[in-house]
């Protein structure tokens, strides 16, 4: 079987996004977002899912799509930031490489902005996000092998944090300026 060389998990604005890709490139893999993967299945946004499914039947899409990533990618992945909320998921993720990329709320609000589309922070964004993080937290840190605060980072810094936790070390850089021709 294979597994992800590491997986990424956290809230909504932690960055997992932009830090997966970013690690992916640096690691020399390949880089996928379960969330991308539930709305190439569902043929429409996660937003439209929750409106016209509801919320249980996005979390079995989230269940059935990490499953198959934890089962597939080699590289790097990055869960939605309620994947975590299944038992099921929680248990896959054990022994795994998981990072929790933590972040506080003013820099979550700047990242997400209030008037993006994510459905469980539709009604008083700001409350709605303490609240799940309360509830998360723990979950992000029972799966975790590292913990990475990302407050006052740059993404570069956060990929450099998460590689130096996990003792990863960077793919070789292919300089052909000194090549022969």
């Amino acid at each position: 079987m294979t597994t992800p060389v590491l997986v990424l998990v956290g809230p909504p604005g932690a960055g997992k996004s932009t830090i997966g890709a970013l690690l992916a490139e640096r690691l020399g893999t390949g880089y996928r977002d379960t969330d991308a993967d539930i709305e190439e299945t569902a043929g429409k946004p996660i937003p439209e899912i929750f409106l016209d499914e509801g919320e249980p039947h996005f979390r079995e899409l989230e269940r059935q799509a990490v499953r198959t990533a934890v089962a597939e990618h080699p590289g790097v992945l990055a869960l939605g930031g309620g994947a975590v909320m299944d038992p099921g998921t929680r248990a896959l993720l054990k022994g795994l490489p998981v990072v929790f990329l933590d972040v506080e709320l003013a820099d979550a609000v700047h990242r997400v902005g209030l008037d993006a589309p994510r459905p469980l922070l539709a009604v008083n964004p700001r409350k709605r996000w303490r609240e799940l993080m309360e509830a998360r937290r723990p979950l992000y840190t029972e799966v975790a092998r590292a913990v990475i605060s990302t407050g006052g980072r740059t993404p570069a810094e956060v990929a450099d944090a998460v590689l130096e936790a996990l003792r990863l070390s960077p793919a070789p850089t292919t300089d052909t300026t000194d090549s022969p021709q």
